[in-house]
C-alpha cells in the first residue's frame, strides 16, 4: 500500500521538502530492514513506559469491540483529568519528554521561553530524579516506570516522516546532538507507539482490528505522522462500518493534523449515518439517542425519506428538547449547530410562522431564518436554481430540496374578491418516471378557508383500461364531517408557448379525506406523455397549477 496516501507530512505544505521526504513513501521507501538495527542507526531511543490510573493492557489487545475501545478511551480521559499535567511553563534546563498527557504539544510547548526547551536526556535516568525535581512538575501516582524499552533509531528516517522528530533532532540546542533520546509514555500507549514506528521504516502494519487502528491513529496524530495516519484511516475505511463505529469516528479529536487526514474516514462514517437513517421513521427510538454529531451527519443528507421538511422540523425539536432539557442549552445548540441543517426555505408559511414564536430558538435567530427563507420563496424559479446551485458544495446546503415524501408547492393566497388560491407544483422528469406503473406522489398540503388540501399525481389505467395515462387529483385533508364546495381547475406549461394551458375544470362538495380529479389530464398514453419529444417536460420539468376557489 506504498503509495501517494501515504506520502509524508513533509509535502507543499511544510517549506522542509525534499527529494528524500517524497520518496520515503513511495515505490522505494521500505526501510523496515533498518528497524531496531544498530548498523543503520544513529542514535538510541529510551522508550520510559509509565504506570499510574491508566496502567492496563493497550487498548487494542485489552479492547475487543469499537465499544469497548471507546469506554476505555473515556475512562482514561477521566482518568487523567485527575493527574497533575507537567507545567511546561517552568522548563527545567534537563526535560524527559513526557507524551502520556492529551491535548499538548510536548514538542513546541517550550519553544517561545528562554530557557532550553529539551525532549531528550543524555544519561539513562529513573525518570524520577531530574524529571521530578520540581515538586509541581508531576504527581506520584503517574511517575512509576513499570519498565523501559530501547530501540537503535535513524534520525533522518524519522525526521522525514514527522514534523515533531524533525524539530526534536533539528532544534539546535546541545541536546539536539546527544545520541540518547527519551520518550515517556503511558502503558495503554505502548504498543500503538510500536507499531507507529515500525510504519515509519516499513509503510505497514501489522494491527488490522479496529480498536488496534484507532490506537496507532492517535499515537500517530500525537507525534505528527500524516501518513500513517492517513493509512489507518483507509484500512479502518475498509472495515464494516456500525453505528457505534460511525460515530466513533465522528467523535475523534479535531486538531487540525487528524481533521486533514481522517476527513476520507468521517465523510464515511457521515454517508454510512446517512444512509442507515434516511427513513427515520423506522429507527425512531435509535435516532432519538443520537449525539449530535450523528444528527447533523443524517440532516445534511439530500436523500431522507421523509415527509417534508416540517416533519425534520419537528424532529430536530423534538430530539432538542430531548437531549438537552435546559432551555439555555438547547437554543445554543439550535442556534449554532442545527438550524443550518434545517432548510427553512422549503418549509410551508404555515410552519415558518410557528418557527417564529418557538421559545427554543432566539428570536434573532429564528428571524433571520425565516425571512432568508421567505426572500427564497419569492425569488424566481432560475434564481432559486441558481441559489441552489451555488449552495450545492457547502455543508448545510440550505437551499437544496431533499427527495420528500409530500412534494413542496408554491401557493399564492387571496381574500377578496373571493377566497382563492393558485397552487404551483413541479415535478422533475424521472420523479414522473418512476410513478409507473401504478405510482403516485403527493404534494404538501396548501389552505383555503381553514381547510387542508392536497395533489396528487398518479400513473394510472384509463377509464376504458387500454392504456397507462398520467392523472392529477385534488383531495382534502381529514378534518371532522366539514363540506366544502370548491370550484377548480388544473393546468400545465406547454410547448411552444410554455404558457400554462388549461386542461380540466369541474366543481365539486368536498368532505374530509375525499378526492376528485382526471385520470388523464393530457388525454395521451403514459408513453407519449414521457417521451424524448414529450409537450410537457420543459427542461425536464412538468409544470402544474392549480386553481381554487370557495363557491358561495
Amino acid at each position: 500500500m506504498k503509495d501517494q496516501l501515504n506520502s509524508d507530512l513533509f509535502d507543499p505544505r511544510n517549506e522542509m521538502d525534499s527529494d528524500y521526504s517524497r520518496g520515503s513513501a513511495g515505490s522505494g521507501g521500505d526501510f523496515g530492514f533498518a528497524f531496531n538495527d544498530s548498523n543503520f542507526s544513529d542514535r538510541l531511543l529510551r522508550i520510559e513506559i509509565m504506570g499510574g490510573p491508566s496502567d492496563c493492557l493497550p487498548d487494542g489487545e485489552g479492547c475487543t469491540s469499537i465499544a469497548d475501545w471507546a469506554r476505555h478511551r473515556k475512562r482514561r480521559r477521566e482518568d487523567m483529568k485527575k493527574e497533575n499535567v507537567l507545567d511546561l511553563s517552568l522548563c527545567p534546563e534537563e526535560q524527559v519528554l513526557n507524551d502520556g498527557q492529551p491535548d499538548m504539544d510536548d514538542a513546541a510547548g517550550c519553544e517561545n521561553q528562554d530557557e532550553e526547551a529539551v525532549a531528550m536526556v543524555e544519561e539513562t535516568q529513573s525518570g524520577d530524579e531530574e524529571a521530578n525535581s520540581n515538586e509541581s512538575s508531576w504527581n506520584m501516582d503517574c511517575s512509576t516506570v513499570l519498565r523501559v524499552k530501547t530501540l537503535h533509531i535513524s534520525s533522518p528516517i524519522l525526521a522525514a516522516k514527522s514534523p515533531f522528530f524533525y524539530k526534536l533532532f533539528s532544534n539546535g540546542m546541545r541536546e539536539s546532538e546527544q545520541r540518547h533520546v527519551t520518550l515517556r509514555i503511558n502503558a495503554s500507549e505502548e504498543a500503538a507507539l510500536m507499531e507507529l514506528l515500525n510504519f515509519m521504516y516499513s509503510n505497514t502494519l501489522s494491527v488490522t482490528t479496529a480498536p488496534a487502528l484507532l490506537d496507532v491513529l492517535m499515537a500517530a496524530d500525537k507525534f505528527e505522522v500524516a501518513s500513517c495516519m492517513r493509512y489507518c484511516s483507509r484500512l479502518l475505511r475498509n472495515l464494516p462500518m456500525t453505528p457505534e463505529s460511525a460515530l466513533l469516528y465522528l467523535d475523534l479529536p479535531s486538531s487540525v493534523l487528524m481533521g486533514e487526514a481522517v476527513q476520507p474516514l468521517t465523510d464515511a462514517a457521515k454517508q454510512y449515518l446517512a444512509s442507515r437513517y434516511k427513513d427515520m421513521t423506522k429507527f425512531q427510538e435509535e435516532v432519538m439517542a443520537l449525539p449530535l454529531a450523528g444528527i447533523e451527519a443524517i440532516l445534511s443528507s439530500d436523500d431522507l425519506q421523509i415527509a417534508s421538511e416540517d416533519a425534520v422540523y419537528d424532529f430536530v425539536l423534538k430530539w432538542a428538547r430531548t437531549q438537552y432539557p435546559k432551555l439555555e442549552d438547547r437554543r445554543e445548540v439550535l442556534g449554532s449547530r442545527l438550524a443550518r441543517f434545517i432548510r427553512f426555505p422549503y418549509m410551508t408559511c404555515r410552519k415558518l410562522k410557528k418557527v417564529l414564536t418557538c421559545n427554543d430558538f432566539d428570536h434573532e435567530v429564528s428571524s433571520k431564518l425565516v425571512l432568508e427563507a421567505l426572500f427564497f420563496k419569492a425569488e424566481a424559479p432560475h434564481r432559486q436554481r441558481s441559489l441552489a446551485a451555488e449552495e450545492s458544495a457547502t455543508l448545510n446546503r440550505r437551499f437544496i430540496e431533499r427527495a420528500y415524501k409530500y412534494r413542496p408547492v408554491k401557493v399564492v393566497e387571496f381574500e377578496l374578491p373571493r377566497q382563492q388560491c393558485v397552487v404551483y407544483l413541479d415535478l422533475k422528469r424521472e420523479e414522473c418516471a418512476n410513478l409507473f406503473p401504478s405510482g403516485r406522489v403527493y404534494s404538501q398540503a396548501f389552505h383555503l378557508g381553514g381547510q387542508g388540501f392536497f395533489l396528487s399525481a398518479h400513473c394510472n389505467m384509463d377509464q376504458q383500461s387500454s392504456f397507462h395515462c398520467f392523472g392529477l387529483f385534488l383531495g382534502m385533508q381529514e378534518k371532522g364531517s366539514v363540506s366544502f364546495a370548491v370550484d377548480y381547475e388544473f393546468a400545465a406549461r406547454s410547448k411552444p408557448t410554455e404558457e400554462f394551458v388549461s386542461k380540466y375544470k369541474g366543481n365539486y362538495t368536498f368532505t374530509g379525506g375525499k378526492a376528485v380529479g382526471y385520470r388523464n389530464l393530457f388525454a395521451i398514453p403514459w408513453t407519449s406523455f414521457m417521451a424524448e419529444d414529450s409537450l410537457y417536460f420543459i427542461n425536464g420539468i412538468l409544470h402544474l397549477r392549480a386553481e381554487l376557489t370557495i363557491r358561495h
